[in-house]
């Protein structure tokens, strides 16, 4: 299987996508900041993204973990 390399970008007025890198498809994940949120972050809104998608990604490789059954069959998932 082959590895995606992904990027996070940030596209301006509050949004942030996770897209795969060199490649014209839809973002696999968009967060949007309101102004609200963006004067209380004060220009660390990708840093706080980034820590997002971080945890999301923890989150996701400790639940693929836990539904594995105990013989470690299963279908096998990468996360990144």
């Amino acid at each position: 299987m082959a590895t995606a390399l992904l990027e996070i970008v940030d596209l301006g007025e509050g949004e942030i996508v996770l897209q795969r890198a060199e490649d014209d498809s839809e973002p696999l994940l968009r967060i949007q900041f309101s102004d609200e949120a963006r004067d209380y972050l004060m220009d660390n809104g990708l840093e706080v993204a980034k820590v997002m998608i971080q945890a999301g990604m923890q989150a996701a490789a400790s639940i693929n973990e836990k539904e594995r059954p105990e013989n470690g069959e299963g279908r096998a998932r990468t996360v990144h």
